[in-house]
């Protein structure tokens, strides 16, 4: 099998996915437990628990329902089950049919209505058990490079990070875009000074304006509880990394999107209509913004740090990217790939992106990444009431 040949599993909405995880899934805190228990007893099923899910206004509400049935409907999840405690704000009816709709095997367990969390979790691990061996029957087929949607996240940025990690990232998205795939861009708060330098990349005025809308509209918000959202960007630990000002590290952090064109601005947990580089409105905090890239589609997240993070999702394979060699060294036993070469001097962007994409491409044929391996599982869902 050449590097450069790709392999992924065909589903009954046309896209590809790159793992085949039956996927328990919570509609509420309170059933995190059952869908734990149910992925201990079944190997190949993947728990998703977030603490969320009831109490909800209706806008949250809406929002929170998208973001699950999206999530479930990720290319790289064969089947689902989902659990219900049965008096959450999240209608447990209503995700199962709606993931349903994406042609999904799925199946609803509730536990108040069977009486408690025991029989609720035999009833689950049965069906995560059926769906695993019908799963287990899939072959992968040849794709294209186009079938490929890359997720873009960094945490704990450095100054390398915009002249290593983030520029060979964005060299690796670019060769994925002009192959006809495509990559999401998190992260609203980490592209507020630098907002521009993608909107004038976009592929029309209305797109453009997308662009600068979201960024005014999540400043506007923060000033609504008398705060500045410059004042907490950068973070301490960016801070005690070496970077000054939030423009700086927004300038920094865009640069993983690389030179194609914006093809498209999204709400949180919203499907993408295009391929090509996407913008995804999310805050910045990783487990919240990978879970809005989880429900975009993205088969597989490239994540940059030049301090370091164990952040994973059982979804996606996470691989990590350090901006630097001692962070590589530091924390090896969650960094994938090392960007350092380029400030050392060893490689030019160009090789270590060539590099960086036969990686990616060998972690969608199948190789785990250490996050996976690792057993990392963040997972949130952003609602109107949360920054």
């Amino acid at each position: 099998m050449s590097v450069r040949e790709l392999f992924g599993y065909l589903r009954s909405d046309g896209r590809i996915g790159f793992r085949n995880h039956i996927l328990v899934l919570p509609t509420v805190v309170c059933a995190n437990q059952v869908c734990q228990d149910i992925a201990h007893l079944v190997r190949g099923s993947v728990a998703l628990p977030y603490h969320g899910g009831c109490g909800l206004l209706p806008a949250d509400k809406e929002l929170v329902t998208r973001c699950l049935c999206h999530v479930a409907a990720n290319p790289n999840v064969a089947g689902v089950v989902v659990v219900s405690l049965g008096c959450e704000s999240v209608d447990a009816v209503e995700l199962t049919e709606g993931i349903a709709d994406f042609g999904k095997p799925v199946e609803l367990i509730q536990i108040e209505k069977l009486g408690g969390t025991l029989e609720a979790t035999c009833r689950g691990a049965r069906a995560a058990l059926r769906m695993v061996l019908e799963a287990s029957r899939l072959k992968r087929e040849k794709v294209g490079l186009d079938s490929l949607m890359l997720g873009l996240e960094c945490g704990g940025s450095d100054p390398a990070s915009g002249l290593t990690a983030n520029p060979v990232l964005g060299y690796a998205t670019d060769r994925i875009v002009e192959a006809g795939g495509g990559a999401i861009i998190t992260e609203t708060t980490e592209s507020i000074g630098a907002e521009h330098v993608l909107a004038r990349r976009a592929v029309s005025t209305r797109v453009g304006e997308k662009m600068l809308e979201i960024v005014r509209r999540y400043e506007e918000r923060v000033r609504q509880f008398g705060a500045d959202i410059r004042e907490g960007q950068p973070v301490p630990g960016n801070i005690e990394a070496g970077l000054t000002t939030a423009e700086e590290k927004s300038l920094g952090c865009v640069l993983k999107a690389g030179s194609s064109p914006l093809v498209e601005v999204v709400e949180f947990a919203v499907i993408p209509n295009q391929k090509g580089l996407v913008v995804m409105d999310t805050p910045g905090f990783d487990p919240i913004s990978m879970g809005g890239l989880l429900a975009g589609g993205c088969q597989v997240i490239c994540f940059t740090t030049g301090r370091g993070s164990p952040s994973g999702v059982p979804i996606a394979p996470v691989i990590k990217i350090s901006s630097n060699s001692e962070c590589f060294q530091i924390m090896n036993e969650h960094i994938d790939f090392n960007a350092g070469t380029v400030i050392d001097g060893e490689e030019k962007i160009e090789q270590a992106g060539e590099r960086l994409l036969d990686l990616i491409i060998e972690v969608a044929n199948g190789a785990a990444t250490k996050a996976e391996a690792l057993g990392h599982n963040l997972f949130g869902v952003w609602t109107h009431m949360q920054l």
